[in-house]
């Protein structure tokens, strides 16, 4: 079966960014954005319409990955550490490699056993996501759980409230902090302190995920073998009160990225061959 020359493009990007070490840009041909406002988005559904809107894309979004589960077009194909998740029983930022759209449904549906009746996984998301997209796929971008990033100050205040909000109540947010999808990309990238930030301002721990992957004997779409996933659950990582916010804020965050790389080096029988293993 052909390649698509659109995920070979992506692929040639992706390798043109590795050799400079341009590891947080994205590589894929998106739509340009625009700002978020701050009355276009409730982040927290406290209107009755969101709260329907959010039943409606949440049930499209389940009912899409889980077809795509039942095509074998997307394999969960083992889990460890749930434990891990089971010990945080309040709020918390999870952290995830970014590489795939497929990847927060990857661990929402690994989470949620060991997730409290009410808790819930709300996503951040870049802007671009929530304002290019029409159809379903809109619906799904600007309410499944959905935490839009804004360009706009005034929103990014609203949205740092919102974030305070709902981890005080007990959810769990998932923020990528490597920030671009790099498409199948196995490796971790440095990662940007935002997420650190948060969960030192919020005083709550990181839940960091690492998933792994090996090729099916499976092709999708666009002629690449499908990938099994295999998701990891570390160990919660805390912020240090003796330190200063910035200071706890980067020492979890290179807690976080060691934790990665340990990972990726255990599954893959390879050390991790960079010289920017240090935060960009």
């Amino acid at each position: 079966m052909e390649k698509s020359s659109d995920r070979l493009k992506v692929l040639e990007k992706i390798n043109q960014f590795e050799q400079i070490g341009n590891f947080n840009e994205d590589v894929e041909d998106d739509k340009p954005s625009r700002p978020i406002l701050p009355k276009e988005v409730d982040y927290t559904n406290r209107k009755f319409s969101s709260k329907i809107l959010t039943c409606l894309a949440n049930f499209l979004g389940k009912t899409f990955f889980e077809h795509l589960i039942k095509k074998q077009k997307f394999i969960i194909k083992e889990v460890d550490g749930i434990e891990n998740v089971k010990k945080v029983t309040g709020g918390a930022i999870v952290t995830c490699n970014h590489f795939n759209i497929k990847d927060n449904y990857a661990v929402y549906k690994a989470m949620k056993p060991a997730l409290k009746r009410h808790q819930k996984l709300y996503k951040v998301i870049k802007e671009g996501n929530y304002t290019t997209f029409k159809g379903p796929v809109r619906l799904m971008m600007r309410h499944a759980n959905t935490l839009p990033l804004s360009s706009d100050m005034r929103t990014m205040k609203k949205f740092s409230q919102a974030i305070s909000k709902l981890l005080e109540r007990g959810e769990k947010i998932l923020i990528y902090p490597e920030q671009a999808m790099w498409w199948n990309y196995r490796k971790p990238r440095p990662l940007k302190n935002g997420a650190f930030k948060l969960a030192t301002k919020n005083n709550v721990p990181v839940l960091p995920v690492f998933i792994t992957m090996k090729d099916s004997n499976i092709l999708d779409d666009d002629g690449f073998f499908v990938q099994e996933y295999y998701i990891h659950f570390l160990p919660a990582i805390y912020p240090d009160q003796t330190l200063i916010a910035n200071e706890s804020a980067q020492n979890m965050c290179k807690q976080n990225y060691d934790v990665w790389v340990k990972t990726y080096e255990e599954f893959y029988k390879e050390k991790l061959k960079r010289n920017d293993l240090a935060n960009s």
